[in-house]
């Protein structure tokens, strides 16, 4: 299990400075945020109860996160908050909700969806894409603070063919 974890992490890249000339930013502070809940997530170390589905061999086990920032660093590196990404995404918001969605195809982070109630997150959907000659690679990132998370991620690599992984982590209270 920790292995699926450990590839679908992937590597931290080198991060530009994300904020604007002002010092604030333009976007939903998705990094931030992930960084604040794994910290959190760390001071209360819930159970969770972990499925970890690679192509149909599912694994299923009751665990505690040693390192949440690594457990959800897919949807910490899929903050959209760099200056040359400044102009890169249209903006619906609402009351509730946020959407973000790329205006070109050629940005990983396709699509952030962020349902807010009295400016708590009830939930964040994120949607990334990445195609090139070797390989083709889609994300599906859902977070339901104090609740669940799941990574659902598709990749076809050529040659290699393709892989499905699934992760859900249902948090015990």
């Amino acid at each position: 299990m920790l292995s699926s974890t450990l590839l679908l992490s992937g590597l931290q890249s080198c991060m530009p400075d994300k904020t604007q000339p002002n010092g604030t930013l333009k976007y939903f502070d998705v990094s931030g945020y992930f960084k604040a809940d794994t910290a959190r997530l760390k001071k209360l170390n819930p159970q969770v109860d972990k499925t970890v589905i690679h192509n149909d061999v599912t694994e299923r086990k009751a665990v505690y996160i040693p390192n949440w920032g690594q457990e959800l660093n897919l949807f910490i590196q899929s903050d959209i908050n760099r200056p040359a990404w400044k102009n890169s995404y249209t903006v619906l918001n609402t009351d509730s909700l946020i959407i973000y969605t790329a205006k070109t195809p050629d940005l990983r982070t396709v699509k952030i969806m962020i349902r807010k109630e009295k400016n708590k997150v009830k939930w964040i959907l994120i949607f990334n894409h990445t195609k090139n000659l070797l390989y083709e690679t889609r994300e599906k990132l859902s977070y339901f603070p104090d609740s669940v998370y799941q990574i659902e991620k598709s990749q076809h690599v050529k040659l290699m063919g393709k892989n499905l992984y699934k992760i859900k982590g249902i948090l015990k209270h």
